[in-house]
């Protein structure tokens, strides 16, 4: 299988694989608007749908223009002191430079022992989070896979439509909660004999994950086999993201776990289902069958694992953290 030029890598911009990217943040944001203002219809009216457009029109700046810091603050992490990594900084620097990237992704670690990571941005401002624990475990050719696949989603637009998809998966669990209240506030005007809030709005509300989560399922998550052709890419070493792919964590929890109470049922470290990756067999057998990419490899010089300071094993181990995210 061949390997396209970094030119055409960034290209991929006016590609089917951009296209995808807007046609399902559209849906994302259309679905989640129709949900609204339908629950908010009964009670609201014409309002409802007012609520519901500035909704829409709200989760679309968070997602463009939300400083990536923000992202990081709700899963705890750290930012990365310049320096107290020389050889991670060393590798986003050269990474960034091979994407042709603006300037290089700032990097947060997580406290967490999980094995994981995750981008969040924009290619103008995107930072990237690593746990310590995939710091202290991996070797530095699979922590350059790990980054530079990072990087990848970065160069190829996907960083949009994964942040809709995590705002809209946030929202969609805060109006479960809602709707939970509003159930029991029914229960109560029973006994009172007040005027109930509409059983349909209740009933929306307490869906919502689940409506939305098969949303999701249905959409094309191919998205990682092409950051992992262009991390293999990038890198100049495919067998080394194998390597890295074979050693994270990716718990997926069942089809009921998406689809019924109590929210948040899964335990697994991304916020939406968009970000969860192909079978790691498929991914690996992938990479396998790529030709030797034109970048020449990173030049890596493998050394003791790397070793931080730590905050200690209660605070690192995995856990519902707040606002319902496993990590």
């Amino acid at each position: 299988m061949p390997f396209e030029t970094l030119r055409n890598l960034r290209l991929a911009f006016q590609g089917p694989h951009a296209s995808t990217n807007v046609l399902q943040a559209g849906l994302l944001l259309t679905a989640f608007g129709s949900l609204l203002a339908l629950a908010a219809w009964p009670i609201f009216g014409v309002v409802g749908l007012l609520i519901a457009v500035v909704a829409v029109l709200a989760i679309l700046a968070l997602a463009l223009h939300a400083p990536p810091k923000a992202a990081m603050w709700f899963y705890g992490a750290r930012p990365h002191k310049p320096g107290s990594l020389e050889q991670v900084d060393g590798l986003i620097a050269d990474l960034a430079q091979r994407a042709a990237l603006v300037r290089a992704p700032a990097l947060y670690v997580v406290p967490s022992t999980m094995l994981s990571a995750f981008s969040v941005g924009s290619a103008q401002r995107c930072a990237i989070a690593v746990t310590e624990t995939l710091l202290r475990r991996l070797t530095m050719r699979e922590i350059a896979a790990v980054l530079a696949h990072e990087i990848s989603h970065v160069c190829l637009g996907d960083l949009l439509v994964l942040g809709i998809a995590d705002i809209v998966t946030r929202l969609s669990q805060a109006l479960y909660y809602l709707g939970l209240g509003l159930a029991a506030l029914n229960l109560w005007r029973l006994v009172t004999g007040e005027d109930l809030v509409s059983w349909l709005t209740v009933a929306l509300f307490v869906l919502a994950p689940a409506l939305l989560n098969l949303l999701q399922l249905s959409l094309s998550r191919k998205r990682e086999f092409a950051a992992d052709r262009a991390a293999a890419l990038i890198t100049g070493d495919p067998m080394g993201l194998a390597s890295a792919i074979s050693r994270l964590e990716v718990s997926k929890g069942t089809l009921l776990d998406d689809l019924l109470p109590p929210v948040p049922a899964r335990k697994v470290p991304l916020p939406s289902l968009l970000r969860f990756p192909a079978p790691t067999e498929q991914r690996i057998a992938r990479l396998r069958t790529l030709e030797p990419p034109p970048m020449p490899p990173l030049d890596i010089e493998e050394g003791p694992r790397i070793s931080l300071v730590g905050v200690g094993p209660i605070e690192m181990r995995p856990r519902y953290r707040w606002p319902g995210i496993w990590f």
